[in-house]
């Protein structure tokens, strides 16, 4: 009897020591197949295309894209020529050819002027300090306090456009034309002092497909590309850019080459650490809490509250709070930084005029339902916009 307990003792240690280890080889094969659908996970996130068709791309629906002034100008007759290299751009352009662009910030000052140099009409849509230099049309000036204006310039070919409100303004140049003018400020430069004409306006919002229907917004965009019958549209980008042995270095150039394997090193440690530490005493237990409140139930609770009382600006902030520590985080910024410095990083990555997005993320706050549901509506646009921006960047990285 002895014996045979001893063998039956033996036998069921020898079981549990076997449960053990499969036990543990089970919990190291689902650590390593966590880790690989993690990699594969952020591989995928990192390495997905995301739209590359922005702002003022005439091929482009979404509301920044210029699709719908493209097609207007089409049923009026003009022929576009949608390029985006600055060979086809050049090779398409003809006696009775207008280039139009955004402003073309992957192109240094050469590549420019060797742009445009063969067409007698330019238009640039975005404008940029670097344009006003190397064009010779001015300076950046504060905008006025109005808000439509009518053209006030003597250009025939505005003189119906009726109001628009532009986005940014200038203090034109000596011998350039300035339209749709207040207190000696203009919105749009036309300069044909040499005979070939070179017009630039900021018209992100202007020509945009989901402002185009206001104001005189497709008037203006009609009068300025479609004066004649055949348009060349260039769509600046990285991939087109001539810059490339200018890229400034990044934190990866700068430090030593042992940096990252010691990082990779750290973290692998850390992580057999926290399973040696995690593993020694057993597995967690749940605990029954007294009450439990979900996270949405306060949201909405706050909600009413806010609703009921009627504070359109306390609710305002808290999205505006919101949409900052996002913007930060997807901008590279610290947790600390203010609103003008979040504005700014933002204003630079989409390059767009820094006044509207001081104006939305540090500005006065609202005082009615209607400009909260549009202030709103604007932060939300302002994240997607620099999310886009982001992943583009990384992609072209």
């Amino acid at each position: 009897m002895t014996g045979t307990a001893a063998t039956s003792t033996a036998a069921i240690g020898t079981a549990v020591r076997e449960k053990g280890r499969l036990r543990s080889a089970l919990g190291w094969l689902a650590i390593a197949a966590a880790v690989i659908v993690f990699a594969l996970l952020i591989g995928a996130l990192s390495f997905g295309a995301p739209d590359s068709r922005g702002a003022l791309d005439p091929e482009s629906a979404k509301g920044s894209g210029t699709l719908a002034l493209a097609e207007l100008m089409r049923d009026q007759g003009v022929e576009i020529t949608v390029t985006r290299t600055r060979t086809d751009a050049i090779a398409a352009i003809r006696d009775d050819s207008t280039l139009v662009m955004a402003d073309p910030f992957s192109l240094s000052d050469e590549a420019v002027e060797a742009l445009i140099e063969p067409a007698d009409r330019t238009v640039f849509l975005s404008s940029a300090s670097r344009l006003l230099r190397l064009l010779d049309l001015g300076e950046n000036a504060a905008p006025p306090t109005s808000g439509a204006l009518d053209a006030r310039c003597d250009l025939s070919e505005f003189a119906n456009v009726g109001a628009v409100q532009p986005d940014r303004f200038f203090s034109p140049a000596d011998g350039v034309t300035g339209c749709f003018q207040s207190d000696g400020a203009a919105g749009l430069l036309v300069d044909d002092r040499t005979g070939d004409l070179t017009a630039l306006i900021e018209g992100v919002r202007l020509f945009g497909n989901e402002h185009l229907a206001e104001n005189g917004n497709a008037a203006l965009g009609l009068a300025l590309l479609g004066q004649t019958g055949h348009v060349v549209w260039y769509v600046p980008s990285l991939a087109d850019s001539d810059l490339e042995a200018q890229s400034p270095d990044t934190l990866a150039t700068l430090t030593p080459e042992w940096v990252t394997p010691a990082i990779l090193l750290l973290l692998l440690a850390g992580i057999v650490a926290g399973i040696s530490r995690g593993q020694r005493f057993g597995p967690l237990v749940t605990e029954t809490l007294p009450v439990t409140v979900r996270a949405s139930e306060t949201m909405h609770g706050r909600a009413r509250l806010t609703a009921k009382a009627g504070d359109a600006a306390h609710a305002a902030a808290a999205l505006r709070d919101g949409s900052l520590r996002r913007l930060a985080a997807r901008l590279g910024l610290t947790a600390r930084s203010t609103a003008a410095e979040i504005a700014d990083a933002a204003s630079d990555r989409l390059r767009i005029p820094r006044g509207s997005l001081h104006q939305l993320l540090d500005g006065p706050l609202p005082g009615t339902d209607a400009e909260l549901v549009d202030t709103a509506r604007r932060l939300a646009e302002l994240e997607a916009a620099v999310d886009t921006a982001v992943h583009v960047e990384r992609n072209t990285e």
